[in-house]
């Protein structure tokens, strides 16, 4: 093991978040932030330069590529970075592309500085990190996998829930509108609702989805 400092990239579009992560991070012996980007595109070229060991991964920037997207670009190129997500959203349609992308933690912004520290050098080391109310989550949908959505469910009804038609959400998705009704009926089975509006009230309330 080297003496080495662990190397950040800070990934988020607002700048006040950076600079928080920044002055938290630096305080602590063996972290050094040496880089950050306002995009998730920035982030993914930034990343391959090959000098970074942890990004700290927003979700939601605006426009163009989201977190969940630069996380599987940047984890899928050899000797990749970890990521860790540090974000303030925590439900199932933000999780879950995270995680399946090869985001190594997840962490809500809201952590404590002494828990974020914990989480950067526990992604460093290649293990996982998950916020209390995500591991929960994850939980219970392993122990009940037939109650909970799975990610094309919780995509469509995510897109539901903005009020796009069945079509359009076909054409976001790239399904056929049959196939969109098909995931709704199984959505309503789910979750015991007979209607759009309720489908959407309930999947919120369960942390299915975000609120809006």
């Amino acid at each position: 093991m080297t003496d080495r400092p662990i190397r950040l990239l800070l990934a988020d579009d607002h700048p006040v978040v950076r600079a928080g992560l920044r002055a938290v991070l630096e305080t602590e012996p063996g972290l050094v932030v040496v880089a950050e980007a306002a995009t998730a595109e920035e982030a993914v070229t930034r990343a391959a330069r090959g000098d970074i060991d942890v990004v700290l991964m927003d979700l939601q920037f605006g426009r163009g590529m989201n977190g969940a997207e630069a996380t599987a670009a940047i984890t899928a190129r050899p000797g990749a970075p970890r990521v860790l997500v540090v974000t303030t959203y925590d439900t199932d349609a933000d999780t879950l592309p995270a995680i399946e992308a090869g985001a190594t933690g997840y962490l809500l912004k809201d952590a404590p500085p002494e828990e974020l520290a914990a989480a950067v050098r526990t992604a460093a080391a290649g293990r996982t990190t998950l916020a209390a109310t995500v591991a929960d989550r994850l939980m219970h949908r392993l122990r009940t996998p037939g109650a909970t959505l799975t990610r094309r469910e919780t995509e469509v009804l995510a897109l539901v829930a903005t009020g796009l038609s069945n079509g359009a959400v076909g054409d976001r998705l790239h399904l056929t509108e049959g196939t969109v009704k098909s995931h709704l009926a199984h959505i309503y089975a789910k979750l015991d609702v007979d209607s759009r509006t309720a489908a959407v009230a309930t999947a919120t309330e369960l942390g299915l989805i975000r609120r809006r």
